[in-house]
């Protein structure tokens, strides 16, 4: 991490439950891979290139993502042999990526079905015997609705921060130093100003590579608290961040 931004002695650890098939899934929807054929020197770097921002931004990785690029990796070098050198447990049609595919069909049917419950869940607690007013739906400033966003779905946001980051100022010998508590304070008082932001304007235009990471880690932090929620309008569409009331 660059020596310019100061984390404070803070150790992230969210709250987000997602493993790495949650994260295959999301690269397969991100990138329209049919599940059945996925090309697997693609998806591992994918998913090697996630693990990399994740260590670099010292958040803390579960064991069961470096099993799985493990697991990968072995995937891909066993595609790369011919079939007559496979080892000879496996049969002549047998494709390695089988056992793979089947854990995310799984997992993804499982998903779905928990998602269609807290639906159902959800609709339920919003019906009343007599309704005396109506509630107010939640959506961003142009009325549409917005839905939760993933661990994922912010690394790419910010990845996207990091390739507009200015450069210029990598050869200097002294930096502007940013805090945590400092940027922290900066996204609470955008927020609260404007009701709510788009994950863009946090990262303005000149904004150099440490602070954008500094800037990203604060953000974090707010969402670990429970002080801000981030959503979007829809699939990979534009992230929101608005105060959490709640």
């Amino acid at each position: 991490m660059d020596s310019a931004v100061a984390v404070d002695d803070l150790k992230f650890r969210l709250d987000v439950f997602e493993g790495p098939l949650d994260l295959l899934l999301y690269l397969l929807k991100r990138d329209e891979i049919d599940i059945f054929d996925i090309p697997i020197e693609h998806i591992t770097r994918q998913y090697v290139d996630y693990l990399n921002v994740m260590t670099m931004l010292d958040l803390n990785i579960a064991g069961e993502f470096i099993v799985m690029a493990a697991t990968l990796m072995m995937i891909k070098s066993r595609m790369l042999l011919p079939e007559d050198d496979r080892p000879e447990m496996e049969e002549e049609d047998d494709d390695p990526r089988w056992e793979l595919v089947r854990q995310l069909v799984e997992y993804k049917k499982f998903k779905e079905a928990a998602g269609r419950l807290s639906c159902l869940e959800q609709r339920r607690a919003d019906m009343f015997d007599r309704a005396e007013f109506e509630l107010p739906v939640e959506s961003g400033g142009d009325g549409i609705a917005l839905a939760d966003v993933s661990l994922f779905e912010l690394i790419d946001a910010f990845n996207e921060a990091l390739k507009r980051a200015r450069t210029s100022d990598f050869s200097e010998i002294h930096g502007e130093k940013f805090t945590i508590a400092d940027k922290i304070e900066t996204i609470l008082k955008t927020c609260r100003r404007h009701n709510e932001c788009r994950f863009g304007c946090l990262f303005p235009a000149g904004s150099d590579r440490s602070e954008i990471v500094c800037t990203f880690l604060a953000l974090l932090e707010l969402i670990r608290l429970r002080q801000v929620r981030v959503a979007q309008e829809k699939d990979f569409g534009d992230i929101v961040i608005a105060m959490n009331e709640t």
